[in-house]
């Protein structure tokens, strides 16, 4: 089995403290494991460039008002407000996001819009420990639940309650925690994770995640006990990804379920350090890329496993829950290829499913998609065919709801503390970091570029006047498609470094140092479905940049719950192109690439794609649309013997997700 672990590579002529002990963030306490990467508290990370602006736009959109946009349930009637509406997930998903992002951006009407659900939050809790709803209100007509203190809705203000500590230090959080869950660990005998609905059996790992996050800060031994009661009543995903069989069968798992799940093993190796766990985490990552994956770094899941054929959909959701999954299991085992599979994700499935004006959304994504319109398709689920479909509530609104967490979250990740008193920046992209090194030295690095569709990536280092130089490792990941690295000091050649490579450098910093870290990007082609292919360069894939034109639709068919209108989205200039037949170290010469001088402050669309590909290609005749989708993929590579070939063409790709409509996964043609 490949190892997904990188190698550390420790460069530079000093060597930082050997201190055991973090001076400066909260490390593990025995006998919970000790991770690489601990996570800084919310507010220390500031983003710049492209992902200042994603952040922004969520702000000034539908994450930002929600409670305007989605009264029926985001609005004082909600159930985790006190009223008498919704009671169950969808209110604590939208503040999952809204709430580190209000925080990151340090705005202080958001902060307001997120406070009241706290407070009620804190201020709900009962003598027993319970806290959240008691009572059993629907939000939608007709559905009515017994599910009043169902153990899941409460998992996801956890998390809330989680981030909002790191970000304030409010203390009533940890007394709020402490007693829940003693209450947990004395109802989950009688009323199991499972009791009420199966969503808290398949998501228990992040139940479990902040009880040990709680332990870390309390050393309270009753929640080692609790932790491995969750455990114990949790999906076993770590025996079903060693079986091996789960991931291969269409329809066996839920894709939400399984993306916000699946990290539940390697939350439990902190606790029973095994390598089962780790073992089984990538087993699961393997097996699920090579049945069910996409170019554009999810699987076909819609909603449950639905393999890897290119028009398959992958929810919103997914994409979410799947990255904070990656962010969770990178800072527990340090792996260079969780990282590498957040950026495939965050930089080409995230804002391909968004709108520039983060107020509609698609519910699936294809990877493949040429044609969104109100049909049917092939799905497991079809919400009256408005699945494909740009919307506040098409499909279906819980990604409405859970959307947010995706931005927030990645920026979140951006950089982390290291248990040996120093830094890491592990996914990259424009920001600021406030941290403490060493012996509780502040220090500030600012990171510059315009990564990914950059190679150079800029870090300096600014200390206080007080400081005149402080001794701390500062790590860089090298990704696993970069063939050779260069990292330099103050301009001066440090090292290279292949991929796949976590670098070190333990040396004495002064004020104004600078490492540079240069990622060469190369095309390459990875090959999927079919044996079609997918060209990528770097962390970005790119597709086929297709002429579209977009239609407003009123929904007048479909319940108020699902929205009053929706867009359509058709194309205008031809899809069904064949790639030319290249070998791999042909691949260079064979595309040309385009660079704009700047890139603008939102790139994600096809006016403002900061790079594009040229390459020749061939049409498909026969490739036609059925369902409203590309039809079936042609297998292999097509010679077409004996009958006149198309004559050969100049198609343009952009990077995936600058693009609504799109060909990522192209058939190959002989020349």
């Amino acid at each position: 089995m490949r190892r997904f672990f990188a190698l550390a590579i420790v460069a530079g002529l000093a060597i930082a403290p050997k201190t055991g002990r973090s001076q400066n963030y909260t490390l593990a306490k025995a006998p919970l494991k000790q991770n690489p990467y601990i996570q800084l508290p919310l507010g220390a990370i500031t983003p710049h460039g492209w992902l200042r602006e994603m952040l922004l736009k969520q702000a000034q959109g539908a994450t930002g008002n929600l409670d305007k946009l989605y009264p029926l349930v985001m609005g004082n009637r909600n159930g985790w407000l006190g009223g008498d509406g919704d009671q169950w997930e969808r209110g604590p998903y939208w503040i999952d996001g809204l709430l580190p992002l209000a925080y990151i951006l340090k705005d202080k009407e958001l902060i307001a819009k997120v406070k009241p659900w706290v407070e009620w939050s804190i201020k709900s809790q009962q003598p027993d420990g319970y806290f959240g709803p008691s009572k059993d209100y629907s939000y939608e007509p007709g559905i009515q639940r017994d599910n009043s203190r169902d153990w899941w809705p409460k998992m996801v203000m956890l998390k809330v309650l989680q981030q909002y500590y790191t970000a304030t230090g409010d203390k009533r959080v940890i007394t709020l925690l402490t007693n829940y869950f003693k209450y947990q660990l004395q109802q989950l005998p009688k009323e199991p994770l499972n009791h009420w609905t199966f969503w808290a059996e398949w998501r228990g790992g992040d139940n479990l995640m902040v009880v040990e996050w709680l332990y870390n800060i309390t050393g309270d031994k009753f929640l080692l006990d609790l932790g491995d009661l969750i455990h114990k009543q949790t999906f076993n995903f770590t025996e079903a990804f060693q079986r091996g069989d789960m991931l291969t069968r269409l329809g066996s798992a839920h894709g939400v379920n399984l993306a916000e799940g699946m990290k539940e093993p390697l939350i439990y190796y902190q606790q029973h350090p095994e390598q089962q766990y780790l073992d089984a985490m990538e087993k699961g990552l393997h097996d699920l890329t090579k049945y069910n994956g996409m170019a554009h770094g999810l699987f076909g899941a819609d909603e449950s496993l639905h393999g890897n054929n290119p028009t398959q959909g992958s929810e919103l959701c997914t994409a979410v829950e799947m990255m904070f999954t990656l962010e969770n299991s990178l800072a527990i085992t340090g792996g260079v290829d969780y990282a590498d599979r957040l950026e495939k994700i965050a930089f080409n499935a995230l804002p391909a499913q968004t709108t520039e004006d983060y107020m509609t959304r698609q519910y699936f994504q294809q990877a493949n998609q040429v044609m969104l319109t109100r049909a049917a398709r092939n799905f497991n689920v079809n919400h009256a065919g408005t699945d494909v479909c740009y919307g506040l509530l098409s499909g279906y609104p819980c990604c409405t709801s859970n959307m947010h967490q995706g931005w927030p979250k990645f920026t979140q990740n951006l950089w982390y503390a290291t248990p040996d008193n120093g830094l890491a920046a592990l996914v990259y992209s424009a920001s600021d970091v406030d941290a403490k090194v060493a012996n509780g030295v502040p220090v500030t690095f600012k990171e510059e570029t315009n990564y990914p569709f950059d190679e150079n990536i800029r870090f300096t280092l600014v200390l206080n006047k007080k400081t005149k130089s402080v001794t701390f490792p500062f790590s860089l990941r090298i990704p696993a498609w970069c063939k050779n690295a260069m990292v330099k000091v103050n301009g001066a050649e440090l090292q290279q470094s292949p991929g796949n490579q976590i670098v070190k450098i333990n040396r004495e910093w002064k004020n104004g140092d600078v490492v540079e870290l240069q990622l060469p990007m190369h095309i390459f082609k990875n090959t999927w479905y079919e044996n079609s292919v997918s060209i990528e360069r770097g962390p970005l894939v790119y597709a086929l940049k297709i002429g579209q034109e977009s239609k407003l639709v009123k929904n007048t068919i479909d319940p108020v719950a699902y929205g009053s209108e929706y867009y359509e989205v058709r194309p205008t200039t031809p899809w069904n192109y064949g790639l030319l037949e290249t070998r791999n170290n042909q691949l260079e010469k064979a595309f040309t690439i385009q660079k704009k001088d700047q890139v603008a402050a939102y790139p994600w669309n096809l006016t403002n794609a900061p790079l594009q590909l040229t390459v020749k290609a061939r049409r498909i005749p026969n490739w036609t649309l059925y369902d409203d989708m590309t039809g079936p993929m042609p297998y292999g590579v097509i010679y077409n013997e004996g009958t006149p070939k198309e004559q050969d063409e100049d198609i343009t790709l952009v990077p995936y997700g600058c693009t609504q409509l799109r060909i990522s996964q192209f058939p190959v043609v002989g020349r």
